[in-house]
Formats: C-alpha cells, sequence, structure tokens
C-alpha cells in the first residue's frame, strides 16, 4: 500500500515569500526521504545549479485528502546540505535551544483577507462596503463573508492536530483571524506555516484567494497584522520579567531591528492610526491597542501572564518573528536573572 506525502516548503520570492508544495508517492511505513526541487523556478537559484534539497522537519495528517495522506513541512537545504540563505528556520534552532530552559512560548493571531478578483470579498462591485467597525466578530450576510470558507479551514487544522486556539471575523469585511498557539518557537512557526498553506488550499476549492498583504485595502481601513504573544517561565510567574522584555524590546537599536524584520510594507501598516502604533516610535502600555507592545490588563493585575507584540504584519515570517523575540527578550531576562 501507498500513502501520499505534500511536501511544503517557502521559496525565495522577496520582499514576502510565497509557499510552494508538490505530492511524493510512499510505500506504507516508509521514512520521510530527502527530496529535491529546481530552484530555478522558486527564485532561490539559478538555471545552471537548479538542484535544492527537500529536508522534512514536521508532519501531520493531510485533512484534505483524508486516509493515511500526511503534510511535511520541509527546511530548504543545498546540495551540500548547508541551509540555504532563504531557509530561516535554521537560523531559529540554534536560538531556540540556546534558550530552551527559560521555556518560551508563543502564540500568533494571524490575520487574514479573502480577495474575490481583484476585491476584497464583500466589497461591493465599483464602490466601497459601509465604513468598519461592525464586521468585527460580527454575525448575518450584511457584515460576514467568508464564513463557510474559515470554517473548513478551522476543521482541517484541526484534524491535522495543529495547534489552533480560535477564529474571529476581523475589523474589514473580507479580513479574519486565526490564532496558533501556545507553543514552543519551533513548534508555532512550523504549525503557522502549515497553516497558511491550508489557508490557501481550502480557499482554492471556493474559488476565493486569501491574502497576508498587510494593508489590503488602502484609505480608512484596517490594515493586517500577526499580533506575537510571548512569554517565558519567569513572565509567567512574575511581573518584574514582563516589565525587563517590554524594556529589552526598546533598548537601543531593537526596535527598528525587529520593526525591518517584521513584514514587507509594515510602514503602510503601521502608521499610528486603526489600532498601531508609528513604526519608528517604540512604547508599551497596559490595555493599549496603540503601543508597540500591549501587556494585557488581567496580567498587570495577576502580575504574571505574557506580552503581545502588535508590531509583526500579517506577512511576517514566523520563524523569524519569534527568534527576534527570543533573542531580545530572553537574552535580557537572562542578563537580569530572571530566569
Amino acid at each position: 500500500m501507498t500513502f501520499k506525502a505534500e511536501y511544503i516548503w517557502i521559496d525565495g520570492t522577496e520582499p514576502t515569500a510565497k509557499l510552494r508544495s508538490k505530492t511524493k508517492i510512499l510505500s506504507d511505513g516508509a521514512a520521510l526521504p530527502l527530496w529535491g526541487f529546481d530552484g530555478s523556478s522558486t527564485n532561490q537559484a539559478q538555471g545552471h545549479a537548479s538542484d535544492l534539497v527537500l529536508s522534512p522537519v514536521f508532519s501531520c495528517p493531510d485533512p484534505i485528502r483524508g486516509g493515511n495522506d500526511i503534510l511535511v513541512m520541509c527546511e530548504v537545504l543545498n546540495i551540500d546540505m548547508t541551509p540555504h540563505p532563504s531557509n530561516m528556520r535554521a537560523e531559529l534552532r540554534p536560538l531556540a535551544e540556546q534558550f530552551e530552559s527559560q521555556k518560551p512560548i508563543f502564540g500568533i493571531e494571524q490575520e487574514y483577507t479573502f480577495f474575490e478578483g481583484e476585491r476584497p470579498l464583500g466589497f461591493p462591485a465599483g464602490g466601497f462596503p459601509a465604513a468598519q467597525g461592525g464586521y468585527y466578530c460580527g454575525v448575518g450576510a450584511d457584515e460576514i463573508f467568508g464564513r463557510e470558507i474559515v470554517e473548513k479551514h478551522l476543521d482541517h487544522c484541526l484534524a491535522a492536530g495543529l495547534g489552533i486556539s480560535g477564529i474571529n471575523a476581523e475589523v474589514m469585511p473580507g479580513q479574519w483571524e486565526f490564532q496558533v498557539g501556545p507553543l514552543s518557537p519551533l513548534e508555532v512557526s512550523d504549525q503557522l506555516w502549515v497553516a497558511r498553506w491550508l489557508l490557501y488550499r481550502t480557499a482554492e476549492d471556493f474559488g476565493v484567494s486569501a491574502t497576508l498583504d498587510p494593508k489590503p485595502a488602502k484609505g480608512d481601513w484596517n490594515g493586517a497584522g500577526a499580533h506575537t504573544n510571548f512569554s517565558t517561565k519567569a513572565m509567567r510567574e512574575g511581573y518584574d520579567a514582563i516589565i525587563t522584555a517590554c524594556e529589552s524590546l526598546g533598548e537601543g537599536s531593537k526596535p527598528m531591528d525587529h520593526v525591518k524584520n517584521y513584514g514587507a510594507g509594515i510602514d503602510d501598516r503601521l502608521t499610528g492610526l486603526h489600532e498601531t502604533a508609528p513604526w519608528n516610535e517604540y512604547s508599551y502600555g497596559v490595555s493599549d491597542r496603540g503601543a508597540s507592545v500591549r501587556i494585557p490588563w488581567q496580567v498587570a493585575q495577576e502580575k504574571k501572564g505574557y506580552i503581545e507584540d502588535r508590531r509583526p504584519n500579517a506577512n511576517v515570517d514566523p520563524y523569524v518573528v519569534t527568534r527576534l523575540i527570543v533573542e531580545t527578550c530572553c537574552t535580557a531576562l537572562e542578563k537580569a536573572g530572571q530566569v
């Protein structure tokens, strides 16, 4: 007997990478082998030396094909087995191992927007819908667009065993969110990429596309982010560590070091309006959705918990954002003896 393994990888498209995948037929009980692909067709190699390697790192049941079929998340390697420059997971791995004892965990809120042709789903042809506001967590055919796709995607993620923790309609018509986590840095990143693949693949069956564009509709409309919730063991036990983490993200060049790697087009979204802080200013505050980093009110009240970095774009690479936050915050907590 055989099964289908859908090998998924991240390509070299700039400024925002795309997901690619192809199917390998394997015999039951077979280990997942290395595989190859044409990097010259994915912006990852030149035609005269186009072979690249797919190295499986995470697998889960394929909820679309069903049966024994699986989805396989892969790292991209050169033929000498070194990480390809587009392989951001390889840069996260040593940091995750270095600070594993602090038990960092993440929950990432993935916002996205459905498009039908060239306009957001729910936008009338040749015009605009009513102003945003009523669509957020709304109900009814006059305010909600694409729920059947969202529900199917949620079912697929759950059937795949991914750490999905919720969904909700967002502020703009056709805009939604799902949350992955709390999970470790590598787990949340692997699973978010697979959940994104399932989102695109599910929407495909409905003749609709999904985009992670951080500003899918110009004008007075919210952008799309990937708010990143973070904590360590010390932060989950005491408030001093919460403040240390918040302060560390604002030290020296750290704000710009992070923002420039938080997704293409970030200055279009982080304007200081629409529940964002300006991209070139750093701030943190309790219950403040206009700050760069929010301390939830429950955390301030209970004096322990987590923080929310509200700056990452919807199109951010989770391997990059988790690496930067772990490196900055865990280093500061270690120096402060708050581990």
